[in-house]
């Protein structure tokens, strides 16, 4: 059984996902112990108990440790995968950060997976957004399958915002081969693409619109080809969402951010385009959470991959020692130029 310090670096819920993940595909038996050993509040939280069970129940797994506070889990994973799970969520977990730690193994199994979860939050603080996950996180995920097919079809039925969620979300994901990648010169920019919402409640104040027009009274100066979307839903509490999406040529670069009481509109736009050009200083392929995101899938494919991001965090090093410690993998990084190579 591989055992695993989950106080190193940053610790945190990303330790636990890239973890339970790993041993599910690599059939390796985990321990992790201290968990969260460092944070206001130690141990396991509904969030992680959540993904953990959801990953468990998904692939047969056995779970050891899974209660609420515990600063210890055994998981040995197992062999039955299903063909389908239905999360129903009572908080405003969320939803994205579930999914990532589920797409992982079932890219690398042999079943079909069709999830559908009720509840949870499409957009919440300290993870992806929805629009995050689906245009930045999926669409690089993609260029790593070997054969150009839709392997991953998500669908939106409803959002849902912190602290109520009520979120639904469908998605059916297939196996597929994965490939290394080289991505270290992004090209030229083609276009950067703006998805700000809010609820529907929202609507008569033209949050959304005033996001946009805060990204834009940053941004223009630059002359860039840019491409708005503006939505509103009917969501189960207040709340509104942004996210900058700027597409290369061979990389891609995202940024979010969510409204908050008190704050005006025009500064959550702002603060996500002064984020968009932090991230694109070093003219990286990806943006630094991306890196961190992605970083699972390229340590499993054969292959020596390199990528440049826009900054080494802590995050990345946090994930770089877990994965180093299941596979046989070195992961090499070049903290003065943001390479990342994986050998």
């Amino acid at each position: 059984m591989l055992e695993i310090d989950g106080s190193y670096l940053e610790g945190g819920g990303q330790f636990l996902r890239t973890a339970v993940s790993l041993s599910s595909i690599l059939k390796i038996p985990c321990r992790v112990f201290n968990i969260r050993k460092n944070r206001e509040n130690p141990g396991l939280a509904n969030q992680h108990l959540l993904l953990i069970r959801a990953l468990s129940d998904l692939t047969g797994s056995k779970l050891e440790g899974d209660y609420l506070g515990s600063q210890e889990i055994k998981f040995f994973p197992g062999n039955n995968y299903k063909n389908s799970l239905d999360l129903k969520i009572d908080t405003a977990a969320s939803i994205t950060l579930i999914l990532q730690t589920l797409i992982l193994p079932i890219l690398f199994s042999q079943n079909t997976v069709e999830i559908k979860i009720q509840g949870g939050a499409t957009d919440t603080f300290f993870s992806p957004s929805f629009d995050y996950f689906n245009f930045v996180f999926l669409k690089f995920l993609k260029k790593l399958f070997l054969k150009p097919v839709d392997n991953i079809k998500i669908n939106l039925k409803k959002r849902g915002y912190f602290p109520e969620g009520g979120a639904e979300v469908e998605l059916l994901i297939s196996p597929t081969k994965l490939h290394q990648i080289k991505a270290i010169d992004s090209g030229k920019l083609k276009k950067i693409f703006i998805f700000s919402g809010a609820s529907i409640d929202l609507k008569e104040k033209k949050v959304a619109e005033r996001q946009v027009s805060g990204v834009k009274s940053i941004l223009a100066k630059f002359n860039l080809p840019i491409e708005e979307k503006i939505e509103y839903y009917q969501t189960k509490c207040p709340g509104s969402n942004i996210c900058l999406v700027a597409e290369f040529e061979s990389g891609i670069l995202g940024v979010d951010n969510l409204g908050k009481i008190g704050k005006k509109a025009e500064e959550v736009g702002k603060e996500a385009a002064l984020n968009l050009i932090e991230e694109q200083k070093n003219n990286p392929c990806i943006d630094k959470h991306l890196a961190d995101q992605i970083l699972p899938y390229l340590a499993l494919v054969s292959g020596e991959s390199e990528i440049k991001t826009s900054q080494i965090t802590n995050h990345l090093k946090t994930n770089t020692w877990l994965i180093e410690k299941f596979t046989n993998r070195k992961i090499i990084i070049d903290e003065k130029n943001n390479l990342i190579t994986i050998k």
